[in-house]
């Protein structure tokens, strides 16, 4: 990892810190880089939609997330990844379900969380943006069609608020009720009005939504998932070394 490193959402810094001898690349639409970043670690705005800047082979690491409801073609997506990662390159794909959920049937089908995934779903093919990139495994096919191998996934539930017994689940759950909750008309607002709500019926559920959370009493959590795989240093050494 010597150079040539993509890291599309957040952590740059701590990541440039953790590899000072990396070059590390951030890239998002907008330029939102803090005031002070390391010297190592540099900021382009780049739209992963359409085709890379990035030259081919060029990158050791690529790390993708969150990019869910925003991307239409993800087999072009994986493409692009896989054209720009050096041989034995890795991908690295971290997304996340718009369904939260339960085990024991606390978060109820018509309810505010009960239909939070359907309300991002439904918008989502309005936009023709699929908002069900877990549930339908889209990040390990796409990345077997691009090309990448020894391809691993790590599936994993997120809590909403701090029901877990499990210290690190609680405030990891407690995290993620603080952002829903702050945030929440920056989650919905988009979507709602792609699906034709009207004002008072976005404050409505906006409520409904906010009281459930406060409320405690469901022990609501989503999935995420993190799949990575490499771009095979070449054919004929990949078949050796699987010998």
């Amino acid at each position: 990892m010597s150079h040539g490193l993509i890291i599309f959402p957040d952590d740059y810094s701590d990541f440039a810190d953790e590899y000072p001898q990396a070059k590390v690349v951030g890239t998002d639409l907008s330029p939102i880089q803090p005031a002070w970043v390391p010297p190592n670690l540099q900021f382009e705005i780049e739209d992963c939609t359409r085709e890379w800047t990035f030259q081919a082979d060029s990158v050791d690491y690529i790390h993708m997330r969150w990019l869910v409801g925003s991307i239409r073609d993800w087999g072009s997506l994986y493409s692009e990844a896989f054209r720009c990662c050096k041989p034995g390159g890795w991908l690295e794909s971290y997304e996340t379900s718009s369904i939260i959920t339960s085990d024991d049937n606390t978060v109820k089908e018509d309810s505010a969380m009960g239909q939070w995934g359907k309300f991002f779903i439904e918008g989502g093919k309005k936009l023709g943006s699929t908002f069900t990139v877990v549930e339908d495994g889209i990040q390990r096919k796409e990345m077997e069609k691009a090309g990448f191998v020894d391809i691993q996934e790590f599936d994993f539930k997120c809590p909403v608020g701090g029901w877990p017994k499990d210290p690190v689940l609680k405030e990891m759950g407690r995290y993620t009720q603080f952002g829903l909750e702050t945030d929440t008309e920056g989650f919905v607002l988009f979507m709602a009005h792609t699906l034709g709500w009207t004002k008072d019926e976005i404050q409505v559920y906006i409520a409904h939504l906010r009281r459930e959370m406060r409320a405690g009493k469901s022990h609501a959590y989503y999935r995420q998932k993190v799949v990575w795989g490499r771009k095979p240093v070449s054919k004929k050494t990949d078949a050796e070394a699987s010998a």
